[in-house]
């Protein structure tokens, strides 16, 4: 699109046309054109060629950096080598000496080929023009130069239509209409392509803008809703993903077929950019293109998804370093969000300008153009804003000039009255932000209508996300600026910090009006009785505020609170509210499933921290929401129900209502509770099965879990097996529970791990008891995966039999690990350098060990084992994963029921399991026998509870 940078793009160093049609004469000369030897040497020179153009384009990217101009110069490379291939096949292969007028043709390049620029990877799109029908000359052409291009490795896509049916089906079929409106002459006659473009233009275009550019439209929406429908997934697709490479295309499609141009360059003439916005649509494509091309080299192929294996790589070829608190590669996508962001401002800027000239009628929130179709009415209460057909637009050009404050009034208003924005006042707005400067941002009615905004039960979300894409947002509250397209490097986070905190409202705003009861049950029924409403919604909004910084971002974003929360109109008591709840705010998430929750020790520790009532409910529905804005699949009914446990485990508390009575009291009435409960067996069944169980069970298991239990143990010994499974599902929990009977074993917790890392499953959760005759009763929860019940259990079916396979030696856990991994081994991007934490303060009765590391299959089972070399007795494990990062927490004590506190000790544990979590090799354990037994201090087990999100 820009021809005058044409003259820097140096073609001559890419190739030299003359030199290749030379190259090619003296091949057809010495071995003849038509025959075998001349093809074949023919391909091996367009290939030389080829490789080293590229190689060429590739160094002069990585010199100049100019994404548009390596696009143009890997171009022209196709152009001249297609070229000369048209020229060799047509003299020296298929030569006629008199053509009659069917033998002739015009090959045409369309698609982005036709645009001018073509990625390294990119598809060769080609149309062969003819004037009538096919003839077995043409067909002969083309089958050759196809032929050569494919055995070069390209992708090339074709067609082969006389000129009727270029305009025939341009007429039916928009794709087509689209490819030959890009049309751009090759080689062959240029007298027909310039009657192809005549009659394409007063046969096809003349009269079918408004439906062009609703086709168009349409298409962008579909392929916007398919990619994710958010320009801020931290995965994009540059070329079809919202904000990308294909979005700016479609502007060009729509200027070329309505404004009738030739170069975007154009608009700034005929009034529709300006040419601040016109410079910002180059530099936005030529930085799209340079991510592209950088794409393309690295991967060797048409990559389009720029996916955290290769965001480094990029980030480094574009020459972005790190800064305090952001990465080089989390500061180049934060400019490629940034970028993204300009797209959809110019694309609201067009389309204000298409709105003007009558293009198409309005389809909603989705669509952006509409025509004139009826007078604009008044809006109640206001003359500086009019409603047309549906959308709120300015009353005239000064509206904002006049009283800034109409800016954030604006999407207070189209927010009550349910109105859609116009085109044209979103155009209006994005120039004139100039104007949010510090008078405005200190306006007492401009705070009070924000904060209206962010509280009101309407479409919360939709509006802040408007305020967001047309810069209001971080400009009226500079701290938000700064997370604007921040992306975090890490596969926990879908979404950058920005659109993650205006989904954060989104959730709360549908807990608010009820939406969300059957998901989030707790949450919609405390949500009434908040007292401090305001302060919740500010809290949800802010709660990230901080990232990127180099302080803890929990730490520093309650500072930012502190400031801003005044300015919003909050009391002092709101605004150390809001404060605490963003310094929490990871709290109840990690203790709920980090720690364990039948160790009363945790639940007094987190009931100390919260203190009241009312913060507790807050601290929860904050949880709720933050998780669930993080990504899909984020959320599952096990985090939920790990986090209502906590909650009423610690309202008892706060109320005062936590049992008092000793636990010898409680497992004697619990023991008495069982034995009612299995009154239809006989005295002499139900007093020797109620023997079985030792306190830490009968405390912990409903009361319906151990009836279960004892029919299932039952069976198993009426049956005479030594081992048994069971299953069942939990739909709501999104949980698949498997209750293992097995001989215990010192190592059983690492076999069982194993065996479900080997099935392919994710544990969830996991109790493990002793039985007083030997025996181990384990309830593995595991992810649940597929949506019908009877499907799931046949999956958890297959994995209680792997684990009885394993258990019986039928099967051997790293064969099957190594068999189920191999051919996946490819490095990771993400380093999540590997911490061991030891701590005797968390619980009463164990030392806590905590270790974070990058999470693999089969790593719990390691940890397992290593734990059980140490003579460690494991009272309970929680695991939990933050996208490739695991945290691992064990409760244990050693074989004489201590904690472990002479630090020796402490440190030889931290080594051995920093050896494992490095994938370092381990000398005590390589010098083991075989076998699942530890030569030395075998453990005992109680309960082993885990957690894993």
């Amino acid at each position: 699109m820009l021809k005058a940078a044409e003259d820097n793009l140096d073609l001559n160093q890419i190739v030299d046309p003359a030199e290749l049609r030379k190259a090619l004469n003296a091949i057809a000369a010495k071995h003849g054109g038509a025959s075998t030897e001349a093809r074949m040497a023919v391909l091996a020179e367009v290939k030389r060629v080829n490789a080293e153009g590229r190689e060429t384009a590739r160094t002069m990217l990585f010199e100049d950096g100019g994404g548009t101009a390596c696009a143009r110069r890997i171009c022209h490379l196709q152009d001249v080598i297609t070229s000369a291939l048209y020229d060799y096949a047509s003299v020296h292969v298929y030569r006629v000496e008199n053509p009659s007028k069917s033998e002739r043709m015009t090959v045409t390049a369309v698609g982005g080929y036709g645009r001018g620029t073509l990625a390294p990877g990119s598809d060769i799109d080609l149309l062969f023009v003819l004037p009538y029908k096919n003839t077995p000359w043409t067909e002969q052409v083309v089958e050759w130069i196809l032929y050569i291009l494919w055995d070069m490795g390209l992708k090339v896509g074709h067609a082969t239509r006389n000129v009727d049916e270029c305009i025939r089906l341009s007429r039916s079929d928009m794709t087509i209409r689209t490819a030959i409106l890009e049309a751009r002459f090759l080689c062959g006659e240029r007298e027909l392509f310039k009657d192809l473009g005549h009659r394409f233009d007063n046969e096809v275009v003349e009269g079918t803008g408004p439906e062009f550019i609703a086709a168009k439209l349409a298409e962008r929406d579909e392929r916007h809703r398919k990619a994710g429908d958010t320009r801020y997934l931290v995965e994009p697709n540059v070329k079809e993903g919202k904000g990308g490479l294909r979005d700016l295309n479609t502007l060009f499609w729509i200027s070329k077929y309505f404004y009738h141009i030739r170069d975007t360059d154009e608009l700034v003439g005929l009034g529709v950019l300006s040419r601040r916005e016109f410079n910002l649509f180059v530099k936005a494509e030529d930085f799209l293109w340079a991510v592209r091309c950088h794409m393309h080299f690295l991967t060797g192929k048409s990559e389009e998804r720029l996916s955290f294996d290769i965001q480094r790589d990029i980030a480094s070829g574009l020459g972005y370093q790190d800064h305090p608190g952001l990465s080089a590669v989390e500061r180049f996508m934060k400019h490629y969000f940034l970028v993204a962001k300009d797209v959809g401002d110019l694309t609201r800027i067009f389309c204000a300008g298409l709105e003007d000239q009558q293009a198409k009628q309005a389809p909603g929130l989705t669509g952006v153009i509409t025509r004139f179709a009826s007078r604009p009415r008044k809006i109640p209460g206001t003359l500086d804003f009019i409603e047309d057909k549906g959308r709120i637009n300015l009353a005239d050009a000064d509206v904002f000039k006049r009283d800034p404050v109409n800016i954030i009034r604006l999407f207070y208003i189209a927010d009550i009255r349910g109105l859609e924005f116009h085109p044209d006042a979103l155009k209006r707005v994005t120039r004139s932000l100039r104007l949010i400067n510090a008078e405005l941002r200190e306006n007492e009615e401009a705070n009070r209508l924000f904060l209206s905004i962010l509280t009101l039960k309407r479409q919360t979300a939709i509006i802040l996300r408007r305020m967001n894409e047309s810069g209001v947002l971080g400009r009226f509250i500079p701290e938000f600026g700064k997370i604007v397209a921040m992306m975090q490097f890490n596969m926990y986070h879908h979404y950058t910090v920005d659109e993650h905190l205006i989904r954060t409202v989104s959730v709360l705003s549908g807990i608010d009006n009820g939406e969300e009861t059957r998901e989030h049950p707790l949450a919609c029924k405390l949500m009434p009785s908040i007292e401090e409403r305001e302060a919740l919604y500010v809290a949800v909004f802010l709660h990230d505020i901080a990232k990127g910084r180099p302080e803890d971002h929990s730490t520093a974003g309650a500072k930012v609170a502190r400031k801003l929360c005044p300015r919003l109109g909050l009391s002092p008591k709101q605004t150390e509210l809001v404060a605490w709840l963003i310094e929490e705010h990871l709290t109840m998430s990690l203790v709920s499933q980090t720690r364990d929750l039948n160790d009363r020790k945790t639940i007094i520790d987190f009931a100390e921290k919260v203190r009241t009532l009312e913060r507790l409910k807050m601290l929860l529905i904050l949880s709720v929401c933050d998780i669930r804005a993080v990504g899909p699949g984020v959320w599952n009914g096990w985090k939920g129900q790990l986090l209502r446990t906590l909650y009423y485990e610690t309202e008892l508390m706060l109320s005062g209502g936590f049992s008092e009575v000793s636990r010898k009291e409680r497992t004697a009435h619990a023991r008495l509770a069982l034995g009612e409960a299995l009154s239809d067996w006989s005295q002499k069944d139900r007093k020797a099965y109620v023997k079985l169980h030792y306190e830490p069970y009968l405390l912990a298991v409903p009361i319906e879990e151990q009836i279960r239990h004892a029919e299932f143990i039952r069976e198993t010994d009426k049956a005479k097996k030594p081992l048994a499974t069971m299953v069942r599902t939990h739909a709501f929990h999104a949980i698949t529970e498997i209750t293992l009977l097995s001989p215990d074993h010192p190592r059983l917790l690492s076999i069982v791990t194993g065996a479900c890392a080997a099935a392919g499953a994710n544990i969830a959760d996991a109790q493990v008891f002793t039985t007083s005759d030997g025996r181990a009763l384990d309830t593995i929860l595991i992810n649940r995966e597929l949506p019908d019940d009877a499907d799931e259990i046949r999956r958890g079916v297959s994995i209680g039999r792997m684990i009885e396979d394993v258990l019986a030696g039928k099967a051997d856990i790293p064969e099957v690990i190594a068999r189920k991994t191999r051919g996946k081994s490819k490095k990771r991007p993400f380093v999540v350098k590997p911490q061991v934490t030891i701590s005797n303060t968390l619980s009463n009765k164990f030392t806590v060990i905590e270790v974070e590391c990058l999470d693999r299959t089969g790593l719990l089972s390691e940890i397992a084992s290593v734990l059980s070399d140490l003579s460690l007795d494991i009272g309970s494990a929680h695991i939990t994963t933050f996208g490739e990062k695991v945290v691992d927490t064990f409760y244990v004590r050693d074989l004489v029921g201590m904690k472990i506190t002479n630090e020796n000790r402490q440190m030889n544990i931290a080594s051995r399991l920093k050896a494992v979590l490095a994938k370092e090799e381990d000398e005590v354990r390589d010098k083991m026998p075989p076998g699942m037994i530890a030569p030395h201090g075998t453990t005992r087990r109680s309960k082993t509870p885990a957690s894993q999100g």
